[in-house]
């Protein structure tokens, strides 16, 4: 294959300790940027590097690549910030395209988070500053569309917690499990991520919990939204960045870069069909995700490639088990390499890349595994799936199904009854420190249309923790469900 796509960098890193110990994610960013260049052994590389590709963080900088860029001495890069809603594998494919163009030499993608640092700030009563960089980036890279229908945003915020409990409880629903089963399912599934987690260097929290530990809440697992506590939930509180340094098989060999840095992109497919949650046909079954792990899975059988490690999204437990359904995982392999997001961290909008630059390394140390990374971004709007491997068996595939989802995935009308009957397809309570505030449903009413109600009622917030109420009948006035039956 002419102008095979190969990683050949890898940078790797986090921070712990007192205010003053910690960097902002700008020299974050920098240390990993370094650490990748020195680690494929060929420091002339810097010199080919022709973009620069970086997700937006919570920090505020314009364009940290080209601060980078110039202050190392590769200032003619490109660069551009990706924002939010943009699948990170995205950029690992289109820099994976560009190489096989030939329209670039090389590609660094780089992310970081420092709410660490800010909130080792808040606790020593110092002020955080970042460094301002107020130049724009040469192009910035958003989705084309909003994640939220405006009833979602009503009754459930921008807050993902809520949305991913909604389609947790579908699942439950679909699966036929107890309220209880399904709480012991979950501490169950994130206890064995733990586990991988304290055997992780790179692992933000390598406490073992047990299940109990995850399911019960407590001052220090709080719970957010049913059934979801703070244990199951992404941190995204670290100082942690990683840095991927993609270039062409021809210029590795170029710059002597050794063979046993190299790792090859096989296959990936990606969907960005943007539908918001309650207009989806079945909230538990996204058709973009099928038909992405569908392309996957059926590229891997012709190259006879098996998959031997797999880090599975785990932003929210739903995320895993979708994934899982979908790539046909044994529920007796492990699902992450890393511990997940709650205990390897999960800093915003760059998980992916952490969890790719771990992978390669596994990769790196044993040249037989085969790895299967997944991303999502948005309310499991999007998602994406690659396989890595330490040999080019195969020619660099790629796939984005978004337009065939679009054709599939038809959006379910949104209701203009203002009072009735309707029948609840998934639910939440939301909480505010430690109580419940309200109960969140998605239902459909007797047309088949969706709609989002809510009540504060404590009878029907109690409902929501006892019983089954997904497949109920209830009855709604406005944008309040009134009663059960």
């Amino acid at each position: 294959m002419k102008n095979r796509p190969v990683l050949v960098g890898i940078g790797s890193l986090q921070q712990k300790g007192s205010f003053a110990e910690l960097d902002e994610a700008l020299i974050l960013m920098e240390k990993v940027t370094i650490e990748a260049i020195e680690d494929s052994q060929a420091h002339e590389i810097k010199n080919f590097i022709d973009e620069i590709q970086i997700p937006k963080g919570y920090w505020a900088y314009r364009d940290p690549g080209k601060w980078i860029a110039e202050k190392h001495g590769f200032s003619n890069a490109k660069t551009s910030v990706t924002k939010i809603g943009v699948l990170q594998q995205n950029l690992i494919n289109s820099a994976c395209q560009k190489i096989i163009n030939g329209d670039i030499r090389a590609s660094l993608i780089v992310g970081g988070e420092a709410r660490f640092k800010i909130i080792q700030a808040l606790k020593e009563g110092l002020t955080f500053e970042e460094t301002k960089l107020n130049v724009n980036p040469d192009h910035y890279v958003k989705a084309k569309e909003d994640l939220y229908v405006p009833e979602e945003i009503d009754a459930l915020g921008m807050m993902a917690v809520g949305y991913y409990a909604i389609i947790e409880s579908a699942m439950r629903h679909k699966h036929n499990r107890t309220i209880i089963e399904h709480e012991k399912f979950l501490g169950d599934l994130y206890a064995e991520f733990s586990k991988v987690a304290a055997k992780n260097p790179h692992a933000w929290n390598q406490n073992i919990y047990t299940s109990q530990d995850i399911q019960n809440p407590s001052p220090k697992n709080q719970r957010i939204a049913y059934p979801y506590n703070k244990l199951h939930n992404s941190s995204w509180n670290v100082n942690q960045a990683s840095a991927l340094i993609l270039t062409s098989d021809e210029i590795a060999d170029k710059l002597s870069i050794p063979i046993s840095k190299r790792v090859y992109p096989l296959a990936s497919s990606e969907t960005n069909h943007m539908i918001g949650l309650i207009q989806r046909p079945d909230i538990s079954d996204p058709i973009g995700l099928k038909l992405a792990s569908d392309f996957l899975l059926e590229t891997a059988e012709k190259n006879n490639i098996q998959p031997s490690l797999y880090e599975l999204y785990s932003c929210f437990p739903i995320a895993v088990q979708l994934f899982s359904k979908a790539l046909n995982v044994p529920e007796s392999v492990p699902k992450t390499i890393t511990g997940g997001m709650p205990f390897a961290g999960g800093p915003l909008n760059n998980y992916m890349l952490h969890a790719t630059a771990q992978m390669l390394m596994k990769i790196r140390e044993n040249i037989n595994e085969i790895g299967l990374i997944t991303g999502v971004s948005g309310m499991m709007t999007k998602q994406a799936l690659a396989i890595w491997g330490k040999n080019p068996i195969m020619n660099f595939q790629s796939m984005d199904v978004s337009q065939e989802a679009e054709k599939l995935e038809i959006p379910v009308p949104m209701s203009t009854l203002r009072n009735g009957e309707a029948e609840v397809i998934g639910c939440t309570n939301l909480y505010e420190k430690l109580g419940p505030s309200k109960a969140v449903f998605y239902a459909q009413d007797s047309q088949g249309h969706r709609l989002v109600l809510t009540s504060i009622e404590e009878k029907i917030i109690k409902k929501v923790e006892e019983e089954e109420c997904v497949g109920q009948k209830f009855h709604f006035a406005g944008k309040q469900l009134i009663s059960f039956g």
